[in-house]
């Protein structure tokens, strides 16, 4: 493993002068040959001054805010230069430049199977930055398309791990578990790019939907659930507002009701209660018992 290494630096704002008066020197030297006609002085005060000057140019790096210049000498990683502004270095390395800033990703809409079997739609966003330089240019041939490839494959394996839809409060749902399945889905990816010097910051699930073909065909599935989910809600509460009703009538004594009595009651509040529509009242103007 390539870990990045901070190179030392020096200031330009130092080197520039230094530069300055040794090509200073370089032209009173010129100037001295001339003047006393010595053709081999001259020779040596130009290669000398043209040679330290390229070479002190060379050494130049800038380095912007959130930017680090990954150096190379002869192939091999000299480390890894993140101080901003200008700086000078051995003039014989080679610099790459890599971003560090926070950008994001955002996959494709990808097409897969959810736990159940059902073919879904999925598409998520991933915000992220490179963390270690060396790792990001060294440990992987791409960093960036390696982070694509594999949020995608990681948001594939996360979208058959769970149902789209769950009316069990037990069970975690794509659609109803938005937090939670980020966070696994930060943690898998990161999982996956730790090795390229990546850190994810967010990620989170920017579309989600069923596919086009089953569609129509599961939003009906879905209404029927909830409506079951619903009813069964509104029975509980029927039956206990039922046996709430006769316990107090009993407790405190207002009608005595022999069993068929209670079981025609009890029918009558249970459709009251549990009736789609607006139930009919009918008064009975007659006697209780025939």
């Amino acid at each position: 493993m390539i870990r990045e290494t901070t190179r030392p630096t020096l200031s330009g704002l130092i080197v520039i002068p230094i530069l300055l008066a040794l090509l200073a020197g370089g032209v009173l030297g010129i100037a001295a040959g001339i003047r006393d006609a010595r053709p081999a002085v001259i020779v040596f005060w130009l290669v000398a001054t043209a040679a330290g000057t390229l070479l002190g140019a060379l050494g130049f790096v800038v380095v912007a805010p959130n930017e680090g210049k990954v150096m190379q000498l002869f192939g091999a990683y000299a480390g890894t230069v993140r101080q901003p502004g200008l700086r000078w270095t051995n003039p014989f390395l080679t610099a790459r430049r890599v971003s560090m800033r926070v950008r994001n990703f955002e996959s494709s809409k990808l097409k897969v199977n959810d736990l159940d079997g059902n073919p879904i739609e999925i598409a998520a966003v991933v915000v992220w930055r490179v963390v270690d330089t060396a790792e990001a240019l060294f440990q992987v041939d791409n960093y960036e398309n390696f982070m694509h490839v594999q949020t995608e494959a990681a948001l594939r394996n996360l979208a058959t791990s769970y149902s789209y839809d769950s009316h069990e409060d037990s069970h975690m749902s794509l659609r109803a578990n938005a937090k939670e399945i980020a966070e696994h889905l930060k943690k898998e990816v990161q999982e996956r790019l730790d090795q390229a010097g990546i850190s994810v910051i967010e990620t989170r699930i920017s579309h989600l939907a069923y596919a086009a073909e089953i569609a129509q065909a599961m939003l009906r599935r879905q209404q029927a659930s909830a409506i079951i989910a619903a009813r069964q809600k509104i029975v509980e509460g029927a039956v206990g507002m039922v046996e709430m009703a006769l316990a107090k009538l009993s407790a405190q004594k207002i009608v005595v009701l022999d069993e068929e009595r209670k079981a025609s009651m009890v029918s009558n509040l249970l459709v009251v209660l549990c009736s789609d529509h607006g139930t009919q009242p009918v008064v009975n103007t007659g006697t209780l018992y025939p």
